[in-house]
């Protein structure tokens, strides 16, 4: 017989706003298109193509919120704004490889698990 759970497990855990919020659909996407480097919002469009301009506006504003992009204005003729992975944000890198390698490994077994539970 196992051990009951400790109902206070999680305590210390911030349910309803977690600490980062890299689960949702485009924060990883977006660390990816910044790894290399800042860019401009238009660049970052392009290979979000299904994302609206209002849900990257709110995702980079939460990302910055939490302190893992930053964003920088530029003077000019015309202005323009760049987006770059602070260092917090880029510490994410690492830990999103390895979780693409699981997800090369088993990302058959995940598919054929899901089909066997839609039966």
């Amino acid at each position: 017989m196992s051990q009951p759970l400790d109902p206070d497990m999680f305590a210390g855990c911030v349910d309803d706003d977690p600490p980062i919020r890299i689960g949702d659909k485009w924060t990883a996407k977006v660390i990816v298109c910044l790894r290399d480097g800042p860019r401009r919002f238009s660049e970052l469009l392009a290979p979000l193509r299904p994302v609206t301009p209002k849900v990257l506006t709110e995702t980079l504003r939460a990302m910055g919120r939490d302190g893992l992009v930053a964003r920088t204005a530029h003077g000019g003729m015309p202005p323009h704004v760049e987006y770059a992975l602070t260092d917090l944000g880029r510490s994410l890198l690492t830990p999103m490889a390895a979780t693409c390698a699981w997800t090369r490994e088993h990302l058959p077994e995940l598919r054929a698990a899901r089909e066997a539970a839609a039966r």
